[in-house]
This record gives C-alpha cells, structure tokens and sequence, in this order.
C-alpha cells in the first residue's frame, strides 16, 4: 500500500519535504572497502501489462485506489502526500520523469532539449519549451511560469508557505532566450541536479503571488497541462475525477476518465471484488487471495479449501451438526447461531473470490527501501562501537528473504543507502560497516564495555558510550571545560579524516606487506575512538516518559525538545502507510581492507568476545542491563514489518542485547516516536531518487542546535551525522561531472554505513492488483506512469470491468 512519506509509484520528490511522502533519494571508501566492485546490479523490471498504443481501446473509466484524498493539489507544500504526486503526475508538466533504470530522462511532450550552456563564469542551463506545450486556457508554457515558481521556491518570502527550496536557492536569475520558447536559468552556484526543478511546473496563476500559492491549489487546479485536466474533486463520495484534455498535444489519452478513490488500505480486497477499484496496491495477504482465486477457476463449483471454515474436520463438522440439532436447545440455539454465521462467512468469501478472479497481481520492486534505524541520540546507542555491534549481529540475507521469498521476488540486501540495484553508479558499501559477525559484535560490546555481570556492578561512570571511554576513569569534575573538548573532537575529526582519505588513495594499490598490516592492526582500537568523534552529535538524558533508564550523557540534565524538519506532516502521512508496507508491508575509524569489511567495522585487536548472551545471559554494564526501546507499529497491515523486528530482536538475543517491542498505533508511530526521537530501535522506509546530493542530504545531514536549544534533525531521525558526510554531499550538489558526483557519493554512503545509524535490509516489494483486461498499468518500478497510455486492451461494452461500480 503507500508509505508513510514516500508515495508509490514515483521517486521524484524528497527534495520537497521529506520524502517518505513523495519520493526521491540516491550513491564509498572506503571505495575500497566494498564487498563488491562496481556492481551491474540489475534491478526487478517494472510489471505493467505493456501494450503497443494501438491494440488499447480508446474510452472507458478506470479507477485507482489511493488511500486517501490529497490534502492539498500543490506538490511544494507540507500536507502535500502521496495522493498529490499521484494526480499532478497526470495533469502537469515533468520535465524530466524517472525511467525505468531510475534515471531522470528529457519528457519530449514539454522540452526539445535542456541542457548546461556554460559552466563559467556561472553554471546556465537552457531549455527549449515544445512548441506545441500550452496551458489548458490556451496559453503557451513559458519563462514566466518558470519565474513564478522559482521566485516562490527559492525561500526568500516567508509569504510563501512551501516546505522545500532545494536548488531554487541556487538560481540568480531566469530570462527568455532568443524567442518564447527559451529559458535560460543562471545560477549563483553550480548545481549538479538542475534536473530536478521545475517538476512538477505549474502556471504562474498559483505560484505568482503567496495567496494563489497557498490556497488557489489546495482543493481545485483550474489551469492544468497534462494528459487529463480535473474535472472534479468530491469529499462525500472520496473521488477525484480526471477528464480527457482536450488540448492535450501529444498522444492522446487512451481513458475517458480516470477516477482516483479513497479507499483504505483494510478494504482493499473487499473494493476490488465489488468492482469499486480496478487499479489499487495490496498487500501481501490480498495478493494471495487473488492467486488462490485464479488457482480455482477451474475447480467445478467445489468448496474451497481455503478460506472460512476450511479449517473444521470432518469430526469437528459433525460435532457441530449434532450439537445443532441435539435435545440442549440452549447448546443448539448457540450452535445453530454459530453455523449459519459460517456459512454466511464461506459464502461471501466464495462471492469474493469468484470476482477477484478478474484481476492478476503485477509485482516488483518498489523504489524504496526499509532500513532499521538506531538512534544515536543518547543511551547505549550513542556508542559508535554499540551501533555497530548491533548491525553486524544482522543477518540481512534472512530478513529480505523473509519478506521478498514468499512472494517470488529476488531476495537480495540492499548494499546502498544513496542509489537502488539498477540504477547507474549502484554499489554495495555494507563493507564499510562490515558483515554479519557475531563474534565481531560481541567483541565490539566487550570493548564498549558491555559485559555478561555487569549489571550487578555499581555504576563506574554517567558518560554514554565513547565519552565514557575518552575519560579514562577521570571523575567528572576533571572534565575539561566545553570549549577544549569542542577543540579536542576537531582534532579528532581532522586526524581520522587524513586518515580515510589515506585510505581511499591507497584503495587502488596493491595490499601492503603483513608486517605493515599488524602494525595498522595495533593501531585500529586508537582510530576508531578518533572516529567517534568525528562531528557526531551527541545530545544528553532524553528523560522520555515511560521510557527505561538511559545513561548521561555529560551533565546534561535539561529536556532537549526535538525540533524535525518542516515536512514531518507530510512523512507522517507517509510512514502510517508504510507501516502497513513489507507484506504491503560515520564515521570510519580505518579504511584499509579487512576480510568481512573495514578495520573501523571491529573491535581493537585482542579485544575478547563475550560469550554467547543465550548460555550466559544478557549484557550489563554499570548496573544496567543493555535493553534497547524497540519500536513497531500495530496496524493490521504491518504484520510483515512486525516479523522482521521478531527476527531482529532474535539475532539481537543471541549477541547479549535485550529488547523491549512496544507496538504503537500507526497513527502516533512517526509523530511521537520517529520524529520525537522516542525510540532506540524502529524501522521504516525511504525512497530511492535519481538526485541523492540534493535527496540524500537531509536525511544523513548532521542534527545542529538550534539558538532555542532544541536540536534541528531535518529528516535525520537516527540523529547520527558527520561533518564530512554533510561536505561530500555538498561537494556532490555542485559537481557538475556525473562521474566524479557519483563517486562523492559513494564515498558518503561507506561513511553512512560506517556510522551504523540507518542500516538498509532490502528494497520494499511492491504489489499492484490490476483488472487483467487493462494495459500499461501495474507495477512500474523507478518509472513514471504514462497516464495517457493506459486503458483497456479491448472496447468495453457496457457492464464491463470498468464500470461495475455502475
């Protein structure tokens, strides 16, 4: 079904507001460090019925379940969900959509071409607009509508009320070129993804002036430019009704009308089977109905052997039949009452899936992926060497293969956290972190401090984690005052950043001989502790209600309120989706090459692992046992989500680390544990993007107080972040060579990896029920619908699949 934050079926977005509602993101070093080389990872194809234009009938109604009405028609602004990206993707301009290996590529229906003109002494891009392009009153698309939205974007007027600027912010100045049907954008810096602006392009009627901004397009777009125009829009009847344009230039839409309705996730299985919907994502369990239902076309009216009471023997039936019509006329009454509610229940099933034989189930991978996310705000894991611990205990190949296997679908970890398999510049950085070890995790605790016993021993210390260690037992009213320890972590920075970048030079070389490589060895346990204190933040006692004791942090003792992005609303809307998504369902200490991944991944050499916690109990360290919050989401469709934090809190087990599950309402999962920060562990998704520099940063960008004292995390939840993870997103946004932009990112993700805060376990399935007589609709993957192509493969007559409802 959707996601809280990304929206199915596009990967365009982030840079909007976060994303998880609409749907960007992209690409160490550690380059070295991979446990793979460049990889040709190919991605799952999209699965969409495709048909030649000319075998599709052109006429009819098709609709489209969403799980709700768009809260807003303008993509920029903050309640903009995955509703909204859905819609204007069939009814404005994109200049560049997703194809279908994840790559932005030239719409010819809006653009002839658009490419950079000059580099020097400013970056200038030029489009040239199709001449046939206009504006559903006629008017021609133009510079003025690029100007209206770039002067509304770029966040210099707070009248405006959008939630993104990305990349508005760098442009100086747009003109017309040599005629109308130029554009040339200056900017003021360079900017790698310019291919992200201007998507979607509205007219400058909604973006010229913050009233028509704010609300002209909330709840009626009355100027639109794409293969349908809005026709209506009805809160009472939860629809959104998509007419033909007429002034539509390029191929013609195959549709009369498309209908987008609101429809929940729950009763999807119950719309598709009474003809409501012809087009809805489903989960798992609905995906299987409609397979069981396919399976039986042929089985002559015989009873099912699935479904309501397909469970009860033989004898069981009996019993019941003699219980019914027995002399007890209490026990017969309830037995009687019993069986007719069952067979009720067998006939209704048998109704249902006698209609859901209409429909197959196009299935690939989503352009998204789940990740568990520590938090490395405060507690245990503050600890790079804890963080890092927990993701080795991992065993990701059994995680995506518990979601991915029973449906058929390639069941492979993901190895990025910036670029998805397929995608060009694709490679798996896990290396840097390491692979699943449990010795290697449980030596990582050892040296941490974690130990079987030591939550019998009184408290030794109140710092968290690697603060603790950089004490060497002083007390605290030794401590250096602020501004030295700032200075110290500086040096700390700078001297692990000399030494990565060593690392990444000699990644290329042949291994230095075993003397040099014990001597490194000797010399990991002091890096890493320099690699702890690269730029990560680390804030003090969160005193969360409810919550278990947690370490101090320094001598904090005030509250620090967490101040997320802007766009938190909309990623709200997005993870109660995902929540329902699975079965719908750094620092680096050493960069020279290890077996099983990065000298940074592991604990200093001699360093002796605990044994096994399940023979010898959990891990304590200072009185406290080693307990992580581990937060789910209750929903009825996070079933799949829910089996994988079992599985989890299983492998967690057998390394000594305690969890404690809270299930949450899908409603309050992001907003009072995710963006709150009120969790240790939880899981949830982010979507892929062809623009990761731009995408990427807010994600991984290191948290900053802000001057009221709360901490701003952007879309950063883990709270784990580097200064020089922020400037290889920076040098990449303004490297205008695709090349040398992908390898900046590559670098940055062996650094994320390194930091162990989001550890990426598999790319999200994506299932799509489809009335089978229609074409070019499913699946899509990385690419973006043609809305104008999609339609029934032969004339409907009246009555058909596409008009049941009726």
């Amino acid at each position: 079904m959707s996601h809280v934050g990304v929206p199915r079926g596009t990967v365009r977005k982030r840079r909007s507001l976060a994303l998880l509602t609409t749907g960007v993101l992209t690409i160490p070093v550690l380059a070295g460090c991979s446990s793979g080389g460049e990889e040709t990872a190919r991605g799952v194809p999209q699965d969409i019925a495709p048909a030649a234009r000319e075998t599709v009938a052109d006429g009819s109604t098709a609709n489209w379940a969403v799980d709700a009405l768009p809260a807003t028609f303008n993509a920029f602004q903050a309640d903009a969900d995955s509703a909204t990206t859905r819609i204007t993707g069939a009814l404005l301009p994109t200049l560049f959509p997703m194809d279908r290996t994840g790559q932005p590529k030239l719409n010819p229906d809006y653009l002839e071409s658009a490419k950079v003109i000059e580099r020097e002494p400013r970056q200038v891009v030029l489009y040239k607009l199709n001449q046939q392009a206009v504006w559903s009153d006629g008017r021609e698309i133009g510079a003025p509508d690029f100007v209206a939205q770039w002067r509304a974007l770029r966040g210099k007027d707070s009248a405006f009320w959008t939630a993104r600027n990305s990349g508005y912010e760098r442009i100086e100045k747009i003109e017309r070129g040599a005629d109308d049907l130029q554009v040339r954008v200056t900017f003021s810096k360079p900017y790698a993804d310019w291919r992200s602006l201007f998507s979607p392009l509205y007219p400058k009627e909604i973006t010229g002036s913050p009233d028509a901004f704010n609300d002209g397009a909330r709840t009626t777009l009355k100027t639109t430019a794409g293969p349908f125009v809005l026709k209506s829009m009805s809160k009472s009847e939860g629809t959104v009704t998509l007419a033909r344009n007429p002034r539509w230039w390029g191929d013609k839409a195959k549709l009369d009308t498309l209908v987008f309705r609101a429809v929940a996730a729950k009763d999807r299985t119950q719309a598709l089977s009474d003809g409501t919907v012809d087009i809805a994502d489903i989960d798992a369990a609905t995906a299987d109905r409609i397979t069981l239902a396919r399976r039986d076309r042929g089985s002559n009216g015989q009873p099912l052997n699935h479904g309501p009471g397909s469970e009860i023997t033989p004898a069981q039936a009996l019993r019941s039949w003699a219980q019914a019509h027995g002399s007890d006329e209490d026990a017969a009454e309830i037995a009687q009452a019993a069986r007719e509610k069952n067979r009720k229940a067998v006939v209704a099933y048998a109704t249902e899936q006698k209609a859901l034989r209409d429909f197959a189930v196009r299935k690939s991978l989503e352009p998204a992926y789940t990740q568990l996310a520590l938090n490395g705000e405060s507690g245990p894991l503050a600890d790079d060497r804890v963080r890092r611990a927990v993701a080795r205990a991992l065993d990701r190949q059994e995680l995506a293969q518990t979601v991915l296997g029973p449906l058929g679908l390639p069941a492979k970890p993901l190895g990025s956290h910036l670029a998805l398999a397929g995608q060009p510049g694709y490679k798996d950085g896990s290396g840097a972190l390491g692979e699943q070890n449990t010795k290697e995790a449980q030596a990582l605790l050892a040296d941490a401090g974690w130990t079987r016993g030591g939550a019998a021993e009184p408290p030794k210390d109140t710092k968290a984690g690697s603060e603790a260690e950089k004490k060497g037992g002083k007390d605290a009213e030794e401590d250096e005052d602020a501004e030295t320890e700032k200075t110290e972590k500086a040096e700390k920075a700078e001297k692990t950043d000399k030494d990565v970048k060593k690392a990444e030079e000699d990644s290329t070389e042949d291994s230095a001989d075993s003397a040099a490589e014990r001597k490194k060895a000797d010399q990991d346990s002091e890096d890493s502790a320099a690699s702890r204190d690269e730029g990560l933040y680390i804030v003090g006692d969160d005193n969360k209600p409810g919550a278990p004791a947690r370490a101090t942090v320094g001598s904090a003792s005030a509250v620090h309120v967490l101040a997320p992005a802007r766009t938190a609303a909309a990623q709200g809307t997005v993870l109660l989706r995902q929540a329902g998504v699975l079965g719908e369902d750094g620092a680096v200490a050493a960069t020279d090459k290890q077996p099983g991944g990065a000298a940074g991944a592991y604990a200093p050499v001699g360093t002796a692992a605990p044994a096994p916690a399940a023979a010898k109990g959990q891990l304590g360290k200072d009185g406290k046992t080693l307990t992580l919050r581990f937060v789910l989401p209750s929903g009825p469709g996070s079933q799949s989500l829910r089996s994988v934090g079992d599985k989890i809190a299983a492998m967690l087990e057998k390394i000594g680390v305690g969890t404690e599950i809270t299930k949450v309402p899908d409603e309050s999962y992001f907003k009072d544990h995710i963006a709150s920060g009120a969790y240790d562990l939880a899981l949830y998704s982010w979507p892929g993007t062809a623009y990761p520099a731009t995408d990427g940063r807010p994600i991984y960008a290191k948290p900053e107080p802000a001057t009221d004292g709360s901490l701003l995390v952007e879309q950063n939840y883990t709270r784990v972040g580097t200064d020089h993870i922020d400037q290889l997103f920076d040098k990449a946004a303004a490297e205008l060579d695709e090349k040398a932009a992908r390898e900046l990112m590559k670098q940055a993700d062996a650094r994320i990896w390194a930091a162990a805060g989001s550890i990426p376990l598999f790319q999200r399935p994506q299932l799509v029920a489809v009335d089978k007589k229609l074409a070019n609709v499913g699946a899509f993957g990385f690419a973006a619908p043609r809305y104008q192509d999609i339609g029934f493969k032969n004339r409907q007559a009246a009555g058909s699949p596409a008009d049941r409802k009726k």
